[in-house]
């Protein structure tokens, strides 16, 4: 079954399922991406984020489901794609090219192209326009994808962690230019990262994908303050919690540090006079408790 497609779509995802031999990368996932915000497409490796990325940018064919994109099938449907642009981190070039190479024949792909941004964003990034690509450092070639994503000023952008080759000042400097030219310049971009907390204050908007199935869908801000986590004596915090979705357990000896959904004013209020201590729930932190997974399955930002 096709579900109505909201008025302010970019991205209309419906039932998609994508099976690789008996695996099942993608299990009937529906979601929607809208216009003019910045969505921040979350998970483990593995989960389904690139999958999911590849069948919106028709780079596959879905086995099951149906994707829309402005509208209209993006498979084989070059009026839809020449408004998208897909930056990954294993992004190739030809053999023989030059840095410079990218920039120049990157007007052919995206209409929007604005070369004096290019040109800002190569000072920025203090990128050799002049040497072979075979030769870039892991960081160099970050900061062509980035460049190329937010100079194309595509309507529909992805980032599928290009920006992991960066160090954290190139990296901040990514999400300021971002911010900056997307103010500017509002369009639909969609950042997948493992860097959860770094890129948290940017996203609008949050899709979480876990084994293949989407776990959180919503605004970033109804996210915000949706956990807390509650710490004290360990026989209190069993009691205050005892009725309360439970996202997360830890302690020692007789302490104990339980995270727990949304608290509202009473709640918060009964808490403090037990004696107990609230702490709020980063972005981060919540999709690990989420997806039940260690920390390890995430890149934590100093």
């Amino acid at each position: 079954m096709t579900h109505p497609i909201a008025p302010d779509a970019v991205v209309h995802v419906s039932g998609l399922t994508k099976r690789f031999g008996s695996f099942t990368a993608l299990d009937s996932v529906d979601v929607t991406i809208t216009r003019d915000k910045i969505h921040g497409l979350l998970g483990r490796n593995g989960a389904g984020k690139t999958t999911l990325m590849q069948l919106i940018t028709a780079q596959d064919f879905p086995t099951h489901g149906d994707v829309r994109v402005f509208g209209e099938t993006p498979m084989e449907n070059a009026g839809v794609l020449r408004h998208v642009c897909f930056i990954k981190e294993s992004q190739k070039y030809p053999e023989d090219w030059r840095v410079k190479h990218v920039f120049a024949s990157a007007p052919h792909f995206f209409e929007n192209w604005d070369a004096d941004f290019a040109e800002r964003l190569i000072a920025d990034f203090r990128l050799p326009t002049r040497r072979p690509i075979k030769k870039l450092s892991r960081g160099q070639l970050s900061a062509i994808g980035v460049i190329v994503g937010l100079a194309s000023r595509a309507p529909l952008t992805f980032f599928d962690e290009p920006y992991l080759g960066l160090d954290a000042v190139a990296r901040q400097t990514f999400y300021d230019r971002l911010l900056e030219d997307y103010a500017d310049h509002p369009r639909t971009v969609v950042l997948s990262t493992h860097l959860i907390d770094e890129v948290a204050n940017l996203l609008e908007h949050v899709i979480v994908i876990d084994e293949g199935r989407i776990l959180i869908d919503s605004a970033a801000d109804d996210l915000r303050g949706s956990a807390t986590t509650v710490v004290g004596m360990r026989r209190v915090v069993d009691a205050f919690v005892a009725d309360r979705e439970v996202l997360h357990r830890d302690g020692v000896g007789g302490l104990a540090s339980v995270t727990v959904g949304r608290l509202d004013d009473a709640e918060r209020r009964a808490a403090l006079e037990a004696g107990l201590e609230l702490s709020p729930v980063s972005l981060q932190q919540l999709v690990v408790h989420r997806t039940h997974a260690g920390s390890a399955a995430f890149e934590v930002s100093a």
